[in-house]
């Protein structure tokens, strides 16, 4: 197990991102920020505190469930959407937020699940990690750090002091635990 990023790492890259989203939409306006459950949400919510630290403006954030999205699982149809979005998403800038960005599929299905809601003006991809091997076209906006990983070898973990108690990013054998 390596540690590639620690608490600070973390701040650092959310508040860089954070500064680039701001920059990219000329501000706060029409802009929403949704977090793929779980930990992305969590990103999310930091991401959407920074903006308000930086303009002054409260944004909307949203969880997203993807569960009942997904293409390489076998989903029930009675499993409950976990999703907690308030707001429209109609003509909305949104910023999707996950913490690791790997093969694609859970922001494909995450994309799915927001034009089910309605249809924004435009869909930005923000990840705390991107470890490439991706399996659709898919591409961030606005990356933490890139760590290039093995696919078959090693597992990308990200712990967030919300769901585990600290901040921190690892990269682990597989079979290897935290």
């Amino acid at each position: 197990m390596v540690k590639i990023l620690g608490e600070d790492d973390i701040r650092r890259s959310l508040m860089r991102i954070s500064h680039e989203i701001l920059e990219k939409n000329k501000g706060a306006e029409d802009l929403v920020i949704i977090g793929i459950i779980t930990r992305g949400w969590y990103l999310a919510k930091r991401i959407a505190k920074n903006i308000s630290m930086i303009e002054g403006v409260e944004l909307p954030v949203g969880a997203l469930d993807v569960a009942p999205f997904r293409d390489d699982e076998k989903r029930t149809s009675k499993e409950e959407d976990k999703s907690i979005i308030n707001f429209s998403l109609q003509g909305k800038k949104v910023v999707l937020v996950d913490d690791v960005l790997f093969t694609g599929r859970t922001v494909r299905a995450a994309m799915d699940a927001i034009i089910s809601r309605g249809r924004p003006k435009s869909i930005q991809l923000a990840v705390l990690i991107d470890r490439g091997h991706r399996e659709f076209p898919i591409r961030p906006d606005y990356v933490g750090k890139n760590i290039p990983s093995s696919k078959e070898l090693e597992i990308v973990k990200v712990r967030l002091k919300e769901v585990d108690g600290e901040d921190g990013v690892y990269i682990l054998k597989v079979g290897e635990d935290v």
